[in-house]
């Protein structure tokens, strides 16, 4: 028997390749410049702090012992502890049993499609919307909706809504405090649990701090009566690398979430739990201001990069935090077909379609600041205007 002819679930048969992982394949040649990846930038990571805090814990032999062995399903105690009061912090009245450490955010949505999504439910989320929610959903064989398309009603009514609320991958949008009080109000008239997605909101730089929708929602009837599971990282603040975040919600379904991770791995990396616990204890919000300072900069190069150098046609909205910068080019431009250019100047960036369930978006792209500096910035926005404003012309050339 060939690997062709194995004979391999519908689920597993559909499944594609995340097109930002193959991109970031591709763009490890040292003369690049990246806008691909939604990537800290290495330099910010405070690698003395993690050095200490893995001495700490391999110190002596008792701690040394406990991080080598097994733990609980749940997590690593003290870092649960500290989450929630993280999350309390935030208006969210959590404590240690409302929190489930997870591999990275990226497991919390596997796990919560488990846990909610049957072949054909449904699934309303922001067009366009993260590329990594659409890939752990997907497995499930869902129907997605776009939040801004009438919602079915009944047995077809949604019964998850996936949200980005702060800074959204891909697009860098907010929602507004009403909007995100309009959200509670359309999921509990669904009947559906809304997925908040946290990883950005750490990386505010323009205006006031909004409540989670976990806060709004806890506030109306405490966290147990909430519908809304917040999927919070230390990938963006303190290091990717770990694989360490956290689910925040109601304890009966964090309950379920947890039966479900024991089938999946057992529990997140002990030595990784304690390492980021020690870390997050000492340094956490000084480290969230090193990156804001670095990344408000670097956001801000790179508008100004493109008051500068865009072509007519194209249009972009500043984001008020986060990493990406999201570009609509004008309609009879293929951001795909550009791409590929773009590659051969040593300029890498994502599509559009990639984030949109339907595949459409063709005409956009995501352009991330993190990982370059004010001067790659300008070399690189630079090389793309001129590249897009070169595809332009010669598609009106064509039509004409």
């Amino acid at each position: 028997m060939t690997p062709q002819e194995f004979r391999l679930s519908s689920r597993a048969q559909a499944i594609k390749a995340s097109e930002i992982r193959e991109l970031l394949k591709l763009v490890g040649k040292p003369t690049m410049i990246s806008f691909a990846g939604g990537i800290p930038d290495p330099a910010l990571f405070n690698v003395g702090l993690f050095q200490e805090a893995w001495r700490q814990v391999f110190a002596g032999p008792s701690i040394a012992r406990e991080a080598l062995q097994y733990s609980t399903t749940e997590g690593y105690l003290p870092l649960r502890q500290w989450i929630a009061d993280h999350m309390a912090g935030r208006g969210v009245p959590a404590g240690p049993d409302n929190v489930l450490v997870t591999s990275g955010s990226q497991q919390a949505l596997d796990l919560i499609g488990k846990l909610l999504l049957d072949p054909g439910s449904g699934v309303a989320l922001a067009r366009p919307t993260y590329l990594g929610a659409l890939q752990s959903f997907s497995a499930y064989q869902p129907k997605f909706v776009g939040l801004d398309a009438p919602q079915p009603t009944g047995p077809d009514a949604p019964r998850l809504v996936y949200l980005v609320p702060d800074f959204a991958n891909p697009d860098g949008a907010t929602l507004s405090r009403a909007a995100r009080h309009n959200a509670l109000d359309r999921a509990r008239a669904l009947d559906a649990v809304i997925v908040e997605d946290g990883a950005y909101s750490a990386l505010r730089y323009d205006g006031e701090d909004l409540p989670p929708i976990a806060a709004l929602d806890a506030a109306v009837a405490g966290i147990e009566a909430s519908r809304t599971l917040y999927c919070g990282s230390f990938s963006k603040t303190l290091s990717p690398g770990l694989r360490v975040g956290w689910v925040c919600g109601p304890t009966t379904l964090i309950r379920k979430l947890t039966l479900l991770k024991q089938g999946a791995d057992l529990h997140t990396a002990t030595t990784n739990q304690m390492v980021i616990h020690r870390v997050a204890s000492e340094g956490y919000e000084a480290q969230v201001a090193r990156a804001r300072s670095v990344y408000r900069a670097r956001r801000d190069a790179m508008l100004s990069a493109l008051e500068r150098h865009a072509p007519s046609g194209l249009r972009w909205k500043k984001p008020d935090g986060g990493m990406f910068i999201w570009l609509e080019l004008p309609e009879h431009l293929d951001a795909d077909a550009l791409l590929q250019q773009a590659l051969r100047q040593d300029i890498a960036f994502v599509p559009g379609a990639a984030f949109h369930a339907d595949g459409s978006g063709r005409n956009t792209m995501r352009l991330s600041f993190s990982l370059s500096d004010e001067a790659q910035i300008e070399v690189g926005i630079f090389k793309l205007c001129s590249l897009i404003g070169q595809q332009a012309m010669a598609k009106a050339v064509n039509v004409s």
